[in-house]
């Protein structure tokens, strides 16, 4: 691509392009979200990809698009989740050799996932500002074509198809609401969604504590706050190119906390039976938070990828059975007698709670010397269920503390 921004005929041209080589996904009305959100709810499931992210397009359209000179001597990008198995996956299928640089700290499977896709793995530096450095570097030390995550214009035009996919599956629409990082995805989708429909909204949402788009927007200092769930879109800095764009094209841009991630990942897997990565999460969350702005309106939410460690998957679906009442640890003072830890057990059995685990403390308390206490974690159905299993050990003389704030 020559032009100096995106174009639609640049986005139709990369539809084509892209044809046969990734998966057109499907956009699914969810009625139970439609439900619970007041909303007309439709999912582009996007972590249906082979790489289980949209970031195969955008890299797949640069690959397409450099000459015969670049992709034999070779391209190189610096990542260290999706946009790597991107370029990585569709280099070795188009003979493209590919160097990835990502992070020191790149957890091993990701490097390991890169390298079977047929990629030259190097790792460098502590932060990703560090690495992304490093791949400039050896670009031009060792005439490779860099391949960037999302500011770049052929990028833009391969993420652009999503937009394609979704008006022509769902034209009516008045809102597609999109992750943000870097603003790849959404400077795309934006171009695209706004050329068939100029009437219709492009909402984008951030995590927070990496809210890239809307700190330029609203010209605020950057303030590092840690790590982010959501991270497939905690980017420091929106793309110069992006920017331009998303000034132009992007209706709102909202800010969702962690908590308000976490319960929207656990909602996709246990409503829609579907695994998302915390940035696919994102547009669900911002529903969740700001329900005033999409309510009674036909609504398209982008999953862009399902790329999650499991190890973080199992820890968010307990917690999330944490606050729907149906996990919680129990620390109740009793009676150092004999029977006195069976009552509680049939307390709790009689009112249909499930016993996970119990630990019995005598030593390490500050009780009296007859007295001694137990944590109990239990399974329930549900908080009413919890409550019922409460007052039935309270009223049979015992004192009960939860986990959770409001009943201690």
């Amino acid at each position: 691509m020559t032009c100096q921004t995106v174009k639609f005929a640049d986005i139709q041209a990369a539809e084509k392009a892209l044809k046969g080589s990734i998966i057109e996904t499907p956009l699914n009305k969810s009625v139970t979200l439609s439900k619970l959100m007041d909303a007309e709810i439709y999912l582009k499931f996007e972590n249906l990809q082979f790489t289980a992210s949209f970031k195969e397009r955008g890299a797949l359209n640069k690959l397409i698009n450099i000459s015969d000179t670049q992709k034999k001597n070779g391209v190189i990008a610096a990542s260290a989740g999706n946009h790597a198995q991107g370029v990585a996956y569709h280099g070795n299928r188009l003979g493209i050799p590919t160097t990835i640089v990502m992070p020191v700290n790149t957890p091993f499977v990701k490097v390991r996932q890169t390298e079977e896709h047929g990629a030259n793995v190097v790792l460098y530096g502590e932060r990703f500002d560090e690495t992304a450095v490093y791949a400039a570097n050896l670009a031009l030390e060792r005439n490779l074509t860099l391949v960037h995550p999302f500011d770049d214009y052929s990028v833009i035009a391969g993420q652009g198809t999503i937009g394609l996919e979704i008006m022509k599956a769902c034209p009516d629409l008045d809102i597609i609401v999109v992750p943000v990082g870097g603003g790849g995805l959404i400077s795309g989708v934006a171009i695209a969604a706004k050329h068939i429909n100029p009437n219709i909204k492009i909402i984008g949402v951030q995590a927070e504590r990496f809210p890239s788009l809307h700190r330029a927007i609203h010209n605020n200092e950057y303030v590092s706050k840690g790590s982010s769930l959501a991270e497939g879109i905690a980017v420091k800095n929106i793309g110069e190119k992006t920017f331009e764009i998303c000034k132009n094209f992007v209706d709102d841009v909202l800010l969702v906390s962690e908590t308000a991630l976490e319960e929207a990942l656990c909602m996709l897997m246990t409503i829609e039976k579907t695994v998302p990565e915390g940035a696919g999460a994102a547009p669900l969350a911002a529903i969740k938070s700001y329900p005033e702005i999409f309510k009674g309106k036909k609504v398209a939410l982008i999953i862009s990828g399902g790329n999650i460690d499991p190890r973080l998957l199992a820890s968010l679906l307990m917690r999330g059975l944490v606050r729907e009442g149906r996990i919680t640890r129990l620390r109740i003072e009793l009676l150092d007698v004999p029977g006195a830890l069976a009552q509680i057990a049939k307390i709790i059995g009689d009112l249909g709670g499930n016993i996970i685990d119990v630990s019995h403390h005598r030593l390490f308390t500050e009780l009296p010397a007859k007295e001694t206490y137990s944590n109990v974690t239990l399974e329930t159905r549900d908080k009413e269920n919890l409550q019922d299993i409460l007052d039935g050990l309270r009223n049979a003389g015992f004192i009960v503390h939860t986990n959770r704030a409001s009943d201690l």
